[in-house]
This record gives C-alpha cells, sequence and structure tokens, in this order.
C-alpha cells in the first residue's frame, strides 16, 4: 500500500511551485495568439525546389504592404507566413511573387507567366480572419470554458448528493474544479513557454484541447472519487486512510488508460500533420498533468478539507 494521501504535502508543494512558475510564466511572456483571435492572414505553403532564404522571401513580397510579415520556416521545404488580413487579389499576387523567386532570366519569367498555375511552390493553406471575429472566437471560447467548469461541479455535487459523511457533496465537486484549475494554469504556463522560446500559437483547436482535457482529468477525479463513496460504508479505517486505499485501488487504471492514451498521440505527434500538433502536444501535457491531478491533488486537497472540517 502506497502512502500517497500520508505524504500529500510533499505533492502539494510541489504542485503549488508548478503552479507559481506558470502564473510567472504567463505574466512574463503571456500567450502567443495566433490569428483565430488576433485576425490576420495565415499562409502554408511548400516549395518544390530549394527552399528560399528568409531574406528573399520577405524582399519578394516587401512592396505589397502586407503589415507586420512574419515568415517561420517549417521541416525542409515549408514556410509559413503571417502577415495582416489582405484580399483574394493579394493573396495571389503573394503566391505569385514567391512562385517566381529564383527565376534567373526574363525568358524564365515569360514561360512562367504562359503556363497555367504554380511551378515552384504548393499552397498547404490560407486563413484569413478579420479582428471582431478574433474578439467573438476569443470571448466564446472564455465563455465554454466557464460553462464547462460550471457543470463539472453541478454534475459531480448530484451524483454524489447521498454522500454527506465525512465531507458534503459539492466539496468533491470544488475539489474536483481545484485540480481541473490546476491542469489548465500549468498546460498554458508550459504553452506561454512554448510560445515564447519557439513562437508556438494558439488558436481555436488548441481552446478544443484544452476542453478535452477537462473532460480528461474529471474523469479519472471521478472515477478515484468514486471509488472512495463505495469504500466509505465498509471501511473500518478513518477517511484518509479510506481515500489512500480507494487512490491505490484505482491508480494502476488511471495510469495504463493515461499511458495507451499517450502512445496514441505520440503516434499521431511524430507521424500526423504539421498543422495538428499544436493540438497533439496539449492534449499530451493535459493527459500527463491531469492524471497526476487526480491522483495525488485532488484526493489531497478532499482530505484537507475534512481535517479543517473538524477543527
Amino acid at each position: 500500500m502506497i502512502k500517497i494521501i500520508q505524504k500529500r504535502n510533499i505533492w502539494l508543494s510541489f504542485s503549488g511551485v508548478l503552479v507559481a512558475v506558470s502564473i510567472i510564466a504567463l505574466a512574463v511572456f503571456g500567450l502567443n495568439l495566433g490569428i483565430d483571435f488576433t485576425g490576420g492572414s495565415l499562409l502554408e505553403l511548400k516549395f518544390l525546389n530549394e527552399r528560399p532564404a528568409v531574406n528573399d522571401i520577405q524582399q519578394s513580397v516587401a512592396d505589397l504592404e502586407l503589415g507586420s510579415l512574419v515568415v517561420q520556416p517549417v521541416d525542409e521545404q515549408n514556410v509559413i507566413l503571417r502577415f495582416q488580413e489582405t484580399s483574394e487579389e493579394k493573396h495571389q499576387e503573394v503566391l505569385k511573387r514567391l512562385d517566381q523567386i529564383g527565376m534567373e532570366t526574363e525568358a524564365e519569367e515569360a514561360i512562367k507567366e504562359e503556363t497555367s498555375g504554380f511551378k515552384n511552390i504548393e499552397e498547404l493553406r490560407f486563413d484569413s480572419v478579420g479582428p471582431t471575429i478574433g474578439q467573438e472566437l476569443k470571448s466564446k471560447s472564455v465563455s465554454a470554458a466557464i460553462i464547462v467548469l460550471i457543470a463539472i461541479v453541478l454534475y459531480i455535487a448530484w451524483i454524489f448528493r447521498k454522500v454527506s459523511k465525512p465531507v458534503e457533496s459539492w466539496k468533491y465537486g470544488v475539489s474536483a474544479i481545484i485540480a481541473l484549475f490546476h491542469d489548465l494554469i500549468i498546460t498554458l504556463g508550459i504553452f506561454a513557454c512554448l510560445g515564447h522560446y519557439m513562437n508556438v500559437e494558439l488558436n481555436t483547436a488548441f481552446v478544443a484541447a484544452m476542453l478535452m482535457i477537462l473532460g480528461y482529468s474529471v474523469n479519472d477525479t471521478i472515477v478515484v472519487f468514486d471509488r472512495i463513496r463505495e469504500n466509505l460504508p465498509k471501511s473500518e479505517e478513518d477517511f484518509e486512510g479510506t481515500v489512500n486505499t480507494s487512490v491505490n485501488q484505482t491508480i494502476k487504471r488511471s495510469i495504463n488508460t493515461s499511458f495507451t492514451t499517450l502512445l496514441v498521440l505520440l503516434s499521431i505527434f511524430f507521424f500526423g500533420g504539421a498543422t495538428i500538433r499544436d493540438f497533439v502536444l496539449a492534449l499530451s501535457f493535459g493527459v500527463l498533468i491531469g492524471t497526476y491531478s487526480s491522483i495525488f491533488l485532488a484526493s489531497p486537497v478532499l482530505v484537507l478539507w475534512e481535517r479543517f472540517g473538524r477543527k
């Protein structure tokens, strides 16, 4: 029997440090929001021949007034361009300019203009979002997260409604929410660092990942809480001992489930497309942190609440 609850001060201190570091990272670096939230255009393309230097790409479109142009090389042949919201005509002109990079003679350019399509590049995606839509998406994302958190508290309070001693049912819900905030803040802190050092942007797919993390984390927590509820009537131990027994009974299941989930996510991360990598990365961090919090945070918080109630 592993003494997980008895060593709760270690786990709570570790979680406190992680949350504090994440909050500092968020305050110092902030979140690197993508065009889904800030508005603008994103163009990703692949150079079929040798990829030009970043300076050459910037100079080829310098006179098109694209605003704050950001050029980001991806893999060996791809490149992502971010610039202000623009028209379809200018979008096509950008493609034309990029396709002509590396053409050495006027004869080659003339031949290029006579042929249809692009010969040097392949457009992979183009997204353009206005600032008004971006603000609306940001507002709806926050609202969705708040609604999910409230729904989780109400749901847990309802399914544990018959558990009144020694901890009231609604406290199970609040303990789960504390664990969820822990998971969200740490994940956001990680992505604040990734955004600052590796230019990882947050988009609507990241919001979907956060909502999925909430669901996954609370599922793990409910499994532990449900075992506590089953053990309470028949246990001869005190509340702390009963919780520790319940956690030990479910820990293997939680770790095995998380491990198999991570195997799938890592396979998608390494062998899937570049467009979903950030989404999968967020889920991977969320699964790891959510598994930790359901075992080492939510249950110890419940025991602390019971101890303070007795005093």
